[in-house]
């Protein structure tokens, strides 16, 4: 018998309330079946562990965080700001969410010296998935010789950004777009 969308919902959202707030390790199946307020049957008729649980809600929180930054790229007409629309969605995404106090992906990935493979995969999806946005955003203002490598530097400039959240929970992206634009300088002057 299938989980019902209801249900799912619930269960989801209760993960992340506690997994990305508290942290995943800290957070026991019974918290989440109890926020959720649903049986532990019926939580492994959906998902048969709690690695399960945690890419299901990793992989929600993924979607849901692409189509707040393609809804930011959207809204710019120039290639500069389709860029930095990145940090837009970074602001849009944390000022709608309580649930965690930065990046829900760096703080799954800090907590497994080894994630485990469903995991894994939502983890690599997203780093993919970023790393490729900002080099095909990147590739019109630096063009396509210089995109790939100013993409991964964006990367490290957008996990950097969210990193430091942990450190200062009032921390924007100020630096961020001023880094992001020397960047970007420095890769049409080479």
């Amino acid at each position: 018998m299938a989980m019902r969308a209801g249900t799912q919902r619930k269960l989801l959202d209760a993960a992340e309330d506690l997994f990305f707030a508290h942290g995943i390790a800290a957070t026991s199946v019974d918290a989440v079946l109890e926020r959720a307020g649903v049986s532990s049957a019926t939580l492994y008729r959906g998902f048969p562990s709690k690695e399960a649980l945690v890419a299901a809600t990793l992989d929600r929180r993924h979607r849901d965080w692409q189509d707040t930054w393609a809804a930011a790229v959207d809204r710019q007409a120039d290639p500069l700001h389709r860029l930095l629309a990145v940090f837009d969605a970074l602001d849009e995404f944390r000022a709608r969410s309580a649930a965690s106090r930065w990046c829900a992906f760096l703080g799954t990935a800090s907590e497994y010296a080894e994630a485990p493979s469903e995991i894994r995969v939502v983890l690599d999806a997203e780093t993919d998935g970023l790393r490729t946005r900002l080099t095909t955003l990147a590739a019109p203002i630096v063009g396509a010789a210089a995109a790939a490598r100013v993409g991964e530097q964006l990367t490290l400039v957008v996990s950097g950004t969210l990193a430091m959240r942990l450190r200062d929970p009032g921390y924007d992206t100020t630096v961020a777009r001023t880094v992001t634009r020397q960047l970007l300088d420095a890769a049409r002057e080479r």
